[in-house]
């Protein structure tokens, strides 16, 4: 088996779609450590693909007016037990562009592994970009990864991005995000994270609602088990008139684990508005009895209950 049929078939493992990357009308980029093991373009995307000693370099153009209909799968991994990935991208989404992007993220064998992404996001206006990102870690808890974006967008375009991790440990994770927004544009940042032992999580996410009428929600869901820690730094600065804006942080605690979450609100136009709230706290009794009472044991309950929340 190669390196390319290696990494696909964990990809299915961990619940992408192999087919994909078999489907000549979509676009795919499959990077295995440092090295481009498979590649396809569709009209409409440009991508330049740089190889370097400890990652890759990728430049990106979604070109003016183009709709790619078809999601580009992206599949990142690290097979051995141990390595270092650099994962450096440069996306430009031009005006009237759209895409949508899948990308998992595969670690399955990792004792200690460094994955770090550098992103820069630049949307024109009237432009879509959509970006769902799952990880795998495996089961020894030995990745860190590190993602940096900074995302900048023109007048009435959307951004939306899910950040995915439910299975296996979470490891390290140390996420920064910052947005900023023109007018009439809108962004939604979702993350999903399930960690158990000594994970350590730390997400931040922030944007600028800086054009008028422009909107954003930032929504995080993480679920902490043993001695896990989980930081959540989420913020929203309202600039533009009539901007509106939403933070949302739900943390579930087990067992010894420590949860924190600060969500800053900072509003500086009088017809502007931004919302907050945040809940950190162990399993709802009421909703474990119920379950309880339909007949699951305890253990079982509080799997579907932290389950619903991460998917909530």
């Amino acid at each position: 088996m190669n390196d390319f049929e290696k990494m696909v078939e964990v990809y299915s493992e961990t619940g992408g779609e192999p087919d994909a990357f078999k489907n000549v009308d979509a676009a795919h980029l499959v990077v295995s450590e440092n090295r481009v093991v498979g590649a396809h373009l569709v009209p409409g995307l440009d991508m330049d693909v740089e190889e370097m000693t400890d990652g890759i370099r990728a430049f990106i153009v979604i070109t003016r007016g183009s709709r790619i209909v078809k999601p580009v799968h992206l599949c990142f991994g690290v097979l051995p037990e141990q390595g270092l990935q650099k994962i450096d991208m440069q996306v430009r989404v031009e005006d009237g562009a759209a895409v949508s992007l899948k990308a998992h993220c595969t670690f399955p064998n990792a004792v200690k592994v460094r994955h770090m992404m550098d992103a820069e996001i630049v949307l024109g206006d009237r432009a879509e970009y959509r970006y769902e990102e799952t990880h795998f870690h495996g089961t020894n808890g030995g990745v860190e990864v590190v993602p940096r974006s900074k995302i900048i967008l023109g007048e009435h375009s959307l951004f939306t991005t899910l950040f995915s991790l439910t299975a296996g440990r979470a490891g390290v994770i140390d996420m920064d995000y910052d947005t900023e927004l023109g007018a009439h544009s809108a962004v939604e940042m979702i993350a999903r994270v399930n960690g158990s032992a000594d994970d350590s999580i730390k997400i931040r996410e922030a944007g600028v609602l800086k054009g008028e009428r422009s909107r954003g929600v930032l929504k995080t869901r993480v679920a902490l088990s043993g001695s896990a820690t989980a930081e959540v730094y989420s913020e929203l600065i309202a600039l533009g008139a009539k901007s509106r804006g939403h933070v949302d942080c739900t943390e579930i605690i087990r067992e010894d684990a420590r949860a924190k979450a600060v969500p800053v609100v900072d509003v500086r136009h009088p017809e502007a508005q931004v919302t907050h709230e945040a809940a950190i706290g162990g399993v709802n009794l009421t909703q474990l009895e119920t379950l309880m009472a339909r007949g699951l044991d305890e253990e079982e309950a509080t799997e579907v209950i932290v389950q619903g929340m991460l998917r909530g």
